[in-house]
């Protein structure tokens, strides 16, 4: 399959992040990278205890959105921007297991951010790759370096993020096995998947997004989230690809790359506000 970014053929050019960053279609995965965070125990146990999911979960997708988009396209003021906005989010999110047979949370612990980096980094490879086809080794290889930077900014210290994508790859095996679903995360996953709280244009598409986010996660979080799956299901999945395979590549850049456009935008203008505010 041909990849295009930006409605340019890109068979036999070497993509790299900025590339595939922008791509609308990225947001399909945002619920399989979500459910990969809250499965991790010390993660989902920060979650239940003190996220936003449930009362402003469009917030929480703008939040995240804004984040990979500064941190891949923005300024170095930009960037910092969203650096601070995200250490005074997780400042208050520390805990220790009360009962002391769980595990503690700290926002800043250096594992924990690897963990989220990860997420983001293996859900928006499996969604562009199923859309746009297979990588080639040396856009893999380049795409997979330079992604590191998301857990600098999350401050993954830069010798922790994994050498190459045999090491990743090796790190992802190891620590699926180790993933968890409680009785908390597991509601917390219902009420991220069911929006009731998103804007009714927003909810109308949620079952194609409990569709793709059910269809594109490992069967086993997949059963333990109570995710329901049949052939049925599995059928709709597959043609929902194969369709946005064949549409999606053919749209015009500036409507694939709509959402990174607006809250960079959105992102500047607050920057502006708040030096103005300061002057």
């Amino acid at each position: 399959m041909d990849r295009t970014t930006g409605g340019r053929c890109d068979v036999g050019r070497t993509l790299g992040v900025h590339d595939i960053v922008a791509e609308a279609v990225l947001v399909a995965g945002g619920g399989r990278a979500i459910l990969l965070q809250i499965a991790h125990p010390a993660v989902g146990r920060g979650v239940v205890d003190h996220s936003d999911f449930a009362a402003d979960p469009l917030g929480r997708l703008r939040s995240t959105l804004t984040f990979v988009y500064a941190t891949v396209y923005g300024s170095p003021d930009e960037v910092a921007a969203v650096q601070r906005a995200v250490n005074r989010a997780h400042a208050p999110v520390r805990a220790a297991s009360p009962s002391g047979d769980g595990p503690a949370y700290n926002a800043f612990d250096p594992q924990l951010q690897l963990w989220v980096a990860a997420t983001l980094y293996d859900s928006a490879v499996t969604t562009y790759e199923g859309v746009f086809g297979p990588l080639d080794s040396e856009s893999a290889d380049r795409i997979y370096s330079e992604y590191s930077v998301l857990g600098t900014v999350l401050q993954v210290p830069p010798g922790l993020w994994p050498a190459d994508r045999g090491a990743f790859a090796a790190y992802w095996a190891a620590t699926l096995p180790t993933l968890k679903v409680t009785p908390g995360t597991r509601a917390v996953a219902q009420q991220v998947l069911h929006g009731r709280n998103l804007p009714l244009w927003l909810r109308s598409v949620m079952p194609l997004g409990r569709l793709a986010t059910a269809g594109l996660l490992p069967v086993p979080l997949r059963v333990e989230f109570g995710l329901p799956w049949n052939r049925r299901r599995q059928r709709r999945f597959d043609r929902l690809m194969r369709l946005t395979a064949v549409v999606y590549p053919h749209l015009p850049g500036w409507l694939r790359h709509r959402p990174r456009d607006l809250l960079l935008r959105r992102l500047r203008r607050s920057i502006t506000a708040s030096r103005s505010a300061r002057s």
